[in-house]
């Protein structure tokens, strides 16, 4: 395939492309920052139930 065709097809296609505003795009990071923070403290907590229970149990 011819390079330069391949970059202006490259171009046309990025040109269809509706890109989310800033807005947007702050507001998606901050879900997936929250949700990141949420399910590695809730795994922390497990990992800590767990870790408690099994020093109980080796304990005995």
């Amino acid at each position: 395939m011819n390079p330069v065709a391949y970059v202006r097809q490259i171009r046309e296609e990025l040109a269809k492309v509706t890109w989310p505003t800033r807005r947007d795009a702050m507001n998606m990071t901050l879900v997936v920052v929250g949700v990141s923070v949420a399910v590695g403290v809730y795994i922390g907590g497990l990992d800590s139930i767990f870790t408690s229970a099994l020093d109980l149990l080796l304990k005995k």
